[in-house]
């Protein structure tokens, strides 16, 4: 990211130029992590080293952000529509919003592709990055999802051990269905599992998939997991989140930094990272470190790579 000579320093304000795009940024020397001290300016230093990564999975994808204006220990907001004021080059579109809190009908997505963009974002204290698992097309219109999410959310008295668990028998039982899974952790308390699928089949389709796997693996491992949302049912087990594959739900996107105490984000992992019994969380510095060594983990993701299998109907 070069950056030219600041201007209205009394202001706080910085011009930057990325890739061609000038920028106005606001307060670089903000906090938004108070626990650790982590700044705006480092969270740029973050996304602009794992861009490549992070932007393939953002790729062709609606855009929803949560935005924590005051920092992490301040309230935050959950935004779809872009913002005013937003760049002329931030592509968007516009997309039917089912079930809105706001009863609207549609929102205008930004559709983010390029590092400029992540840039704005983070000038915008946009520190979560949502998206579907479905992606739309050059004219706007909406795809069936491209692949299948398994949202693994430990109750009270489970952590990342119990999730690793349940990881290891939803992987066992997608490749028996020919389905290869990439494993995540969240940034937060539990973890992610991804596979590509042909994008030949709805999302009700993956979802229904996705809920007799929940199932199936709560019948097996009743002590470990559970499959309906009631969060009585969830002390000591894992909610396997069947729902995150409806196609008006968003997850966080992998390599998302995450609005928690702590300056973490959303890392893929390696399946032997995951027997490791002290499996943690990873902050923004060893993320970038890793993708710095190791490249990305998801690249059997990203946009042009082969397509997966269909999912068994029944």
């Amino acid at each position: 990211m070069a950056q030219r000579p600041a201007q209205d320093p009394g202001h706080g304000d910085t011009v930057v130029d990325v890739e061609g795009r000038r920028l106005r940024l606001r307060r670089l020397e903000k906090v938004l992590y108070p626990a650790t001290g982590t700044t705006k300016a480092e969270v740029l230093a973050y996304v602009t080293a794992v861009a490549p990564a992070l932007l393939a999975q953002l790729r062709q994808r609606p855009l929803t952000r949560r935005r924590w204006p005051d920092g992490v220990r301040g309230p935050s907001f959950v935004e779809k529509n872009v913002p005013r004021g937003v760049p002329d080059w931030v592509r968007s579109v516009e997309l039917e919003t089912p079930g809105s809190t706001r009863d609207r009908e549609t929102a205008r997505y930004p559709l983010v592709d390029d590092l400029a963009g992540l840039v704005w974002l983070v000038n915008l204290a946009a520190l979560e990055l949502h998206v579907p698992q479905w992606r739309v097309g050059p004219r706007g219109g909406t795809r069936h999802p491209d692949r299948l999410v398994v949202d693994l959310d430990p109750g009270e008295g489970a952590g990342l051990a119990e999730c690793a668990a349940v990881a290891r028998a939803v992987r066992a039982r997608l490749a028996a269905d020919g389905l290869e899974c990439h494993p995540v952790t969240s940034g937060s308390k539990g973890l992610q599992l991804y596979a590509a699928v042909s994008g030949e089949q709805s999302a009700d389709v993956l979802r229904g998939y996705a809920h007799r796997l929940a199932e199936e693996l709560e019948r097996d491992r009743p002590d470990l997991v559970v499959s309906r949302m009631t969060k009585a049912l969830r002390g000591g087990r894992v909610l396997l989140d069947w729902s995150q594959n409806n196609a008006a739900k968003t997850t966080v996107a992998p390599y998302s930094p995450r609005g928690r105490e702590r300056p973490c984000a959303a890392a893929p992992r390696t399946w032997d990272e995951l027997a490791d019994p002290a499996l943690r969380q990873l902050t923004l510095a060893e993320v970038a470190d890793r993708y710095a060594r190791e490249g990305d983990l998801l690249a059997a993701l990203a946009p042009g790579a082969d397509p997966g299998p269909r999912v068994p109907t029944s």
